[in-house]
């Protein structure tokens, strides 16, 4: 009965994820509500299916952030610590301190008596590094300032956690009664009735065997591993090192995720660090969904029944506090408006490291089990509304106040231009573009709408305007109505079709190069009359075959007009793609058709002379070898 009841209970959370997920990412939801949707639907405040054992599935599924932070930590090489170290310190630190003052400062108000003040400042600074490095990178924004700023902020936080466990046996009083060890650690810790100091010895040994252990040993262990040429004992032993770390933490009363997170930093300098990420990725992201299901199956509803205003307005003010605190700290740090206000969306929730914070304050008798209770419901709650915000700022609140709109942040560059090419967009396709034209002696204006980007483009010596290029008033100040062309480069699909169509609708004479981030972008933009197109990763993968074709004895001149002649035929394809886009049958005919008959035209070409002989006065290596 007891193996049933196991696969029952896979079998529930493997099918609510794959029920709710897929569903959730369809809606635009995003992966991380569809988990904590598919948790609260199986709780026990809902179907029921989970029963009581959700706690023990949290105590499981945590494992998910554990592994999540030891892939972090091996991404974080010493240098690049040390490279970040201004907005670690800087911007993680003043977050983690004014916010942990705002809240204590809330709390004394309320009633709560200094020490459990002060507690529960410390575990609401602290924001869900599961859920915002999720979220970020499923929206592509971890490259953007403030994803990068959000991730320094987490790494700040993530350490803090360290001297806030230290801290909690210190604030250890008689009358704060938890019915927990008040002198700290757990019965079942190595450091269980130890005197405060020797606690923080303990665990700073702890913390700096695994940092030397990493830094110098481990890579001779997996060294020793890899000989055996077994990849399933490889991931064994990476299991194993995640596993036995995690163990250490907890036995020295630490969260596991901080020492797994160090080892990884310490092995973030290893050769065998891509062959760990790709052994242990599968598992993290397997057991993290796992860990947002049990979040929201572990929501309290019964004590939210009973306190529906108490714990909305609690987790309304945590939210509102948090957001003021990081709003002030991206404007110190000169963020642009959009950027500004992803950032403080993204961390302004509480986070998983508060369970363990709120767990270890009740064995040290910091905190009553009344104030305890409403702090996990609050935080849990604020961790499930978090993919909403996202949602939130992206669809409401930017549009309105975030840098595309001229009230919203800094006001558009004036301008007068008269270039006869306008680019807009100078992100990884239009900066080649235009440094290409610019060396070749073409005047062009450029727009771009990311205020920071503007900045360090002008730094560097390039001539950029800020502003949002689909008003067509900003685009006759760039001299649209004057300009012989427009390339439109952003990376935004239905912006770009936006953009043409303003460009079509006041600038009729104004000819379109676009960028088609797809073949179904470059279906639309054809829709939209735009002729000229072209395929963002279509030249580099046709530059690689020309290269491959030289290396295996191709003369230069062969290749490069084969490559010109499919690409010629591939744009004929699409146009022709566009047309049939309605009627699946016939494209998919007529597709096959197409490349048979490509195939047979350079049949054709080879029979006619030997691609490797051919032209030979036209290759440069040629030129070379003769003189």
């Amino acid at each position: 009965m007891h193996n049933e009841a196991f696969f029952f209970q896979a079998f529930v959370y493997l099918a609510a994820a794959v029920v709710s997920v897929p569903v959730a990412q369809r809606l635009g939801l995003g992966s991380v509500l569809g988990y904590l949707i598919a948790g609260v639907a199986i709780g026990p405040f809902a179907l029921g299916l989970v029963g009581d054992k959700g706690e023990d599935v949290m105590h499981f599924a945590e494992f998910g952030v554990v592994m999540m932070l030891f892939l972090v930590g091996l991404e974080l090489r010493p240098g690049m610590l040390w490279r970040m170290r201004t907005p670690i310190l800087g911007t993680g630190g003043a977050q983690v301190a004014l916010t942990m003052l705002a809240v204590t400062g809330i709390a004394m108000g309320l009633g709560l008596e200094w020490r459990a003040a002060l507690a529960v400042g410390m575990i609401f600074s602290l924001s869900s590094t599961a859920i915002v490095l999720q979220s970020l990178n499923e929206r592509g924004l971890m490259k953007s300032d403030a994803g990068q700023r959000a991730f320094a902020v987490l790494l700040f936080q993530d350490v803090a956690v360290i001297p806030m466990l230290a801290l909690f046996p210190l604030l250890a009083t008689a009358h704060h009664g938890g019915g927990g060890d008040h002198h700290g650690g757990g019965a079942d810790t190595w450091v269980a009735g130890m005197p405060g100091w020797g606690q923080g010895l303990v665990t700073a040994a702890a913390v700096l065997g695994i940092v030397v252990v990493g830094r110098f040993f481990i890579a001779h262990f997996f060294r020793m591993i890899a000989r055996a040429g077994l990849r399933e004992v490889f991931t064994a032993a990476a299991l194993l090192l995640v596993v036995g770390i995690a163990i250490l933490m907890s036995k020295v009363g630490l969260s596991p995720a901080l020492g797994t997170f160090l080892a990884g930093v310490g092995l973030s300098e290893s050769e065998y660090r891509h062959e760990l990420e790709s052994d242990i990725e599968p598992f993290k992201g397997l057991l993290l969904g796992l860990f947002f299901i049990a979040v929201g199956a572990s929501i309290d509803f019964a004590l939210i029944a009973e306190n529906p205003a108490l714990i909305a307005a609690l987790t309304a003010g945590l939210i509102a506090v948090k957001f003021a605190v990081l709003f002030a700290l991206g404007r110190a740090g000169k963020m642009g408006a959009d950027q500004n206000l992803l950032f403080a969306f993204a961390l302004a929730q509480g986070g998983e490291f508060a369970f363990v914070l709120v767990s270890f304050a009740l064995q040290n008798g910091v905190l009553t089990a009344e104030v305890a209770k409403p702090a996990i419901a609050v935080v849990a709650v604020s961790m499930a509304v978090t993919p909403l915000l996202f949602i939130v700022n992206q669809r409401f609140v930017q549009p309105r106040f975030g840098t595309r709109e001229s009230g919203g942040g800094r006001e558009a560059d004036a301008m007068d231009e008269a270039a006869p090419v306008v680019i807009v967009g100078f992100g990884r396709f239009g900066n080649v573009v235009g440094r290409f034209l610019r060396a070749n002696g073409v005047e062009t204006t450029v727009l771009e709408n990311d205020s920071d980007h503007v900045e360090l483009l002008r730094k560097i010596g390039l001539k950029v305007f800020y502003g949002d290029a689909s008003r067509h008033d900003l685009l006759r100040s760039a001299g649209a109505g004057k300009a012989r062309l427009l390339i439109l480069a952003i990376d935004d699909e239905d912006k770009s079709l936006e953009l043409a169509e303003t460009c079509r609708r006041h600038f009729p004479n104004l000819e379109i190069f676009a960028r088609a981030s797809s073949r179904n972008h470059a279906y639309r933009l054809l829709e939209h009359g735009v002729e000229r197109f072209f395929l963002e990763q279509q030249g580099s993968s046709l530059d690689c075959g020309v290269d491959v074709m030289r290396f295996l004895g191709c003369r230069a001149n062969a290749a490069h007009r084969a490559a010109l002649k499919f690409k010629r035929h591939d744009i004929e394809l699409v146009r022709e793609q566009a047309a049939l886009r309605g009627d699946t049958k016939t494209l998919i005919s007529r597709t096959r058709d197409q490349i048979a008959d490509l195939e047979r035209r350079f049949e054709s070409d080879r029979d006619g002379g030997d691609l490797r002989q051919a032209d030979q006065a036209w290759d440069d290596t040629t030129m070379r070898e003769r003189f």
